[in-house]
């Protein structure tokens, strides 16, 4: 690592600060705000609307977040190569970043597909009343589950984040490319 990479380093900190509260947002407040639509059949509509609008601005943040990984990557590779303890954080940190995308992608399609077909009583976006047809229902379940995954994947995501924070410390670093410690 040589130099500031203090731009490269927003870029990645600010696109997952974004992607995890966006998302947390969405699961919590859209989610339960859409069970406020007086008619129930529009309260999947409203959720799938705002949704809809957040989704551009969440692909741009993780679009940000992955050229500022790639570039932390380029930028410190060489102490991700010698320094003990560090490969292993970044290459499971690597993979659950492409199951949060993977994960994040299969939620829009299937909160995009949701809010065309669902004409249905509703109790909210995601959750089904009496009246809600058991097809509904059963893809609102599914929906709500990858709605949840995602802010829970980009959490764990900070925390690594923060682990990888911690390995730069000099002290950790000395430490990590003594003799024995690979």
């Amino acid at each position: 690592m040589t130099g500031r990479q203090t731009l490269i380093r927003s870029l990645h900190d600010v696109g997952l600060a974004a992607w995890f509260g966006g998302s947390l947002f969405g699961a919590v407040g859209l989610n339960g705000a859409s069970a406020a639509a007086r008619d129930p059949r529009d309260r999947t509509k409203v959720a799938a609307a705002g949704w809809a609008r957040w989704a551009p601005v969440n692909a741009a943040a993780m679009t940000v977040h992955a050229i500022g990984g790639i570039g932390l990557l380029v930028g410190n590779s060489g102490r991700v190569v010698g320094q003990s303890g560090t490969r292993g954080n970044t290459v499971l940190k690597s993979a659950l970043t492409v199951v949060a995308i993977g994960v994040t992608g299969y939620s829009g399609l299937k909160g995009a597909q949701l809010g065309k077909d669902a004409d249905a009583p509703a109790a909210s976006g995601v959750d089904p009343e009496p009246r809600t047809p058991d097809n509904v229902a059963e893809s609102m379940a599914k929906l709500k589950k990858l709605q949840w995954a995602i802010p829970a994947l980009t959490g764990v995501l900070l925390v690594m984040t923060a682990q990888q924070g911690e390995q730069q410390k000099v002290s950790q670093v000395v430490k990590g490319f003594l003799p024995g410690k690979h």
